[in-house]
């Protein structure tokens, strides 16, 4: 047994409170980093508010720990392996890693989005699809990141074999082909061309119909265009994207002004010692401003 099983072995499906409330830490933790929260003062607020009943708030402490041991929490993730799935620790630990591109905010909303989706009743084709998806838009690698997806406990042996197979063929075979191939729409396909109703194939089908359909719409197409004919057709969980850079002040407006007063007095400062201040741009009416003390 390779240590892949053995790892796979130690995980089970979580109950369906346990995802609830992993959606909810996921999302409050992004919410509370945009505010500029220390990530260990998210946790020990997040903890509270998390139901007692789930094994998640103990889940927290360790992560709180590993945090404060070696500044990662997807070290702790990875250590609890009976309890977060290895695409969960793989998409914190690509957040983490200086030399990625992934950005912390949107791996947590990648796993709260997922979190929700497994407390509804998943299908491993969404979940699947979904995954792959975020590993392609956020370029986080196939070889490891179809690993981790693969040690999910929502797969069944067909589908794991499947992914490991995939591993080893992407970047040579079209992603919309691997998917028609293992569609019951290929299967009816054969059994139409071939007059033979009863044609079973030798191998798993894993897709429906309706994503065989779709798959080979979108063959030697860009995937994301298939992703997105699935979510709309079929329902499958949309994957986040990274918003555009906004727009608004990077500070609040009072914290502007202050910085503009001294960026002014800077200015003052660097013209005096060279010799050129000038008073007489001063030479206005007084006006009264709050003092920097406010």
């Amino acid at each position: 047994m390779s240590c892949h099983d053995a790892h796979h072995m130690t995980q089970s499906l979580l109950d369906r409170e346990e995802y609830i409330e992993q959606a909810y830490f996921f999302r409050v933790y992004r919410e509370r980093l945009e505010q500029n929260t220390p990530a260990q003062e998210i946790l020990g607020l997040i903890r509270e508010e998390i139901l007692a009943t789930t094994r998640l708030p103990m889940a927290i402490d360790f992560l709180a720990a590993e945090l404060a041991l070696h500044g990662r929490v997807s070290d702790g993730m990875a250590r609890l392996s009976h309890y977060f799935t290895p695409f969960q620790t793989f998409v914190v630990s690509k957040a983490e890693d200086e030399q990625s591109r992934m950005d912390m905010r949107i791996a947590l909303q990648v796993l709260e989005r997922e979190a929700e989706y497994r407390s509804e009743s998943p299908e491993p084709a969404a979940m699947f699809v979904y995954q792959f998806e975020c590993l392609a838009r956020n370029r986080l690698g196939y070889d490891y990141g179809l690993r981790a997806v693969a040690g999910d406990p929502l797969y069944n042996d067909d589908w794991r074999d499947w992914i490991e197979r995939i591993r080893m063929q992407l970047g040579t075979v079209d992603f919309a082909d691997l998917l028609y191939l293992r569609s019951q729409f290929h299967v009816e396909e054969i059994r139409r061309r071939n007059r033979d109703p009863e044609y079973r194939p030798s191998y798993p089908v894993l897709f429906g119909i309706q994503e065989g359909r779709i798959a080979w719409a979108n063959l030697g197409k860009d995937p994301l265009y298939m992703f997105a004919a699935l979510q709309r057709q079929l329902g499958y969980p949309a994957v986040p994207r990274s918003k555009p850079a906004s727009s608004r002040p990077l500070f609040e407006p009072a914290v502007e002004m202050r910085f503009q007063r001294l960026e002014a007095r800077l200015a003052m400062l660097e013209s005096e010692t060279k010799g050129e201040f000038d008073l007489s741009k001063f030479y206005k009416e007084p006006r009264v401003e709050p003092s920097d003390e406010t």
